[in-house]
């Protein structure tokens, strides 16, 4: 019996490095039968008599997993966020972030296609820019994308990490990748004007190695719904919010309708950024609205 980590998902293969070699392995059928489905980056333990007929024992226990992207263990996410076409959504972000933030996965926020802002958008996105700093995220958002010095910060920060992609489709990925490692030749597409979306370039899960971190290039998306949280939950997925709450009145505040809220009031004097408060009542109101999943 072997160990290792799922390094690509593809049609019922899963790819696993071990011992500095890579096993095609299949899942055991009682995989299916106990409704566990294997994702890239899990820790497995599987046979193999030879590197192309091995078969998944056992999924080790996860630390943490998302839904879209899916991977699990993942230590880092590059939030990729499109500046223009796609245009730049503060609602995508957040739900990307809260979704990070909810798996204890620290996010990196890269804005992607700076360079096709003209310079006086590109000075309206940065008062945008500097509001996610001063949450605490990390935040890349030179106006050249692919500035030498600000690839290699982003390479400094994810080297030795498991490591996720994750943005919507065609916000630039698979570019992003390509400058950090342009040995990977990834496949890009263009963005489809009529739709204003991108084509799927991206049709397979894998991890992979980029100087030293093992990162996840993984399906786009159009939107993003995921909210497996409870509405008691969400404000401590807000670090600006968390942070202030100690201040409101009542322990337990959801900072919406409560008096002598901190966290309202530090919307009111600027303090947090007016876009994220939206975004949390718009959360909040699809969360307390959402069906239940019994399926769970």
């Amino acid at each position: 019996m072997k160990k290792g980590i799922i390094q690509q998902s593809l049609s019922g293969f899963y790819d696993v490095f071990a011992d500095d070699k890579i096993y095609r392995t299949r899942a055991r059928g009682n995989f299916r039968q106990r409704k566990i489905k294997p994702v890239v980056g899990d820790y497995v333990e599987f046979s193999a008599e030879n590197q192309q007929e091995g078969y998944l024992l056992k999924i080790l226990p996860r630390r943490n997993q998302l839904v879209r992207p899916p991977v699990a263990n993942v230590d880092m996410a590059v939030v990729v966020t499109s500046a223009k076409e796609p245009a730049f959504s503060a609602n995508l972000l957040d739900r990307q972030l809260i979704a990070l933030e909810a798996q204890k996965i620290t996010p990196l926020i890269y804005f992607s296609k700076t360079d096709l802002l003209t310079a006086e958008e590109y000075q309206r996105l940065l008062p945008t820019v500097e509001g996610y700093k001063k949450i605490g995220y990390q935040v890349y958002a030179d106006y050249d994308p692919f500035n030498p010095q600000q690839l290699a910060a982003v390479m400094k920060k994810l080297t030795g990490n498991v490591v996720t992609m994750m943005g919507q489709t065609g916000a630039g990925k698979s570019t992003l990748l390509n400058h950090l490692a342009p040995q990977l030749k990834l496949a890009t597409g263009e963005i489809s004007q009529a739709l204003q979306r991108g084509r799927h370039t991206t049709r397979k899960v894998s991890l992979l190695d980029v100087n030293g971190a093992l990162i996840a290039d993984t399906p786009g998306f159009s939107s993003y719904e995921t909210f497996d949280m409870t509405v008691n939950d969400l404000p401590l997925l807000f670090p600006e919010m968390v942070e202030l709450s100690a201040n409101c009145k009542f322990r337990g505040c959801l900072h919406l309708k409560e008096p002598q809220c901190a966290v309202k009031e530090a919307v009111n004097n600027g303090i947090i950024m007016k876009s994220r408060y939206d975004d949390y009542v718009q959360f909040h109101e699809l969360i307390a609205n959402q069906k239940p999943n019994y399926k769970k």
